[in-house]
């Protein structure tokens, strides 16, 4: 077997982070994160960690949702798992958005020894609204305070409704200057 062709079909290790809606529900994740598992072994591969990041705030939103459920796995296979897996999570609702790396090459599938612990999906309860981030900048009084630096923005940035105030009019040169 040629040197190009062994490395077409030796293992390679992947991690794949998806983010599901910030509203799943235990039955549902559960049932994502055994779907996963499956594709994993039914392809040929072996999971090798699987974290539950919890919920946490998107960079922007997606698809009106500001909020996701982060998972992380990470995993050894071929080349085929990759388009597997996204296959699959592309067709559940629950996923708004997916990514897989790769981040070894060759890798020796019975060298890496894996705990039950690692790969077990771990469901985290939902933070009830009062104690959110959100809720926290509220009682530090972050949020009535970039509300009063909007309202200024919006009226101008003087107190009389002039847009420079009286500094800014002397440096811009309002006044006449002989």
């Amino acid at each position: 077997m040629s040197e190009a062709t062994s490395a077409a079909h030796s293992d390679r290790e992947y991690e794949t982070i998806f983010i599901l809606r910030s509203e799943v529900t235990r039955e549902s994740s559960e049932s994502i994160s055994t779907r996963v598992t499956d594709v994993v072994s039914r392809e040929g591969g072996k999971l090798t960690r699987m974290e539950n990041w919890g919920r946490r705030r998107l960079a922007y939103p997606v698809g009106k949702q500001k909020r996701g459920v982060y998972v992380y796995l990470k995993y050894i296979g071929r080349g085929g798992i990759v388009s597997e897996l996204e296959r699959n999570l592309r067709m559940l609702d629950d996923v708004i958005k997916y990514q897989t790396v790769k981040v070894g090459e060759e890798v020796a599938r019975d060298a890496v020894v894996v705990s039950d612990e690692d790969v077990k999906f771990e469901y985290i309860e939902p933070v009830p609204e009062a104690e959110g981030e959100d809720s926290r900048a509220r009682e530090l009084g972050l949020d009535e305070r970039h509300e009063r630096e909007r309202e200024q923005r919006s009226h101008g940035f003087g107190e009389e409704g002039d847009e420079l105030g009286e500094e800014g009019e002397a440096e811009m040169g309002g006044e006449d200057d002989e």
